[in-house]
């Protein structure tokens, strides 16, 4: 199995990148791969009409490191474990690395398709955020 650290760098403050990459709610705005909307459902983050059917997303607790590692529970139980990072670049700026792991029995093509998904989605994440 294969994995890819996809990258891109951000002209924002690393906390004001961690804070709107971090919330949930903004996830239809630029992870494509979650669908067009989520909601809090008994505490717990609901993607209803993402591409893989209904989804539950959990991020890593806030913290001070700009972990933003996320778990996606897919409609047939299983979990997908999801590292994101945003690595401060000086005081305004930031780099924001998403980790693609291709899973037990993904086709290479289907893990490709995944992380030129995963690169699209960075790229409308820093397009929304140098935008202000």
């Amino acid at each position: 199995m294969e994995s890819l650290h996809l990258s891109t760098r951000i002209e924002r403050p690393a906390d004001e990148v961690y804070a709107y990459a971090g919330d949930p709610a903004q996830l239809p705005a630029w992870a494509a791969g979650l669908g067009g909307s989520i909601e809090l459902v008994d505490g717990r983050w609901i993607a209803a009409s993402s591409p893989m059917g209904r989804v539950e997303v959990t991020f890593a607790p806030r913290n001070p490191y700009g972990v933003l590692d996320h778990e996606v529970r897919l409609p047939g139980g299983e979990t997908v474990y999801n590292p994101l990072r945003v690595i401060p670049d000086g005081p305004d700026a930031c780099e924001v690395v998403f980790t693609v792991r291709q899973r037990a029995g993904e086709s290479e093509a289907d893990f490709r398709r995944d992380a030129a998904a995963v690169e699209k989605d960075l790229a409308t994440l820093k397009r929304l955020l140098e935008r202000g």
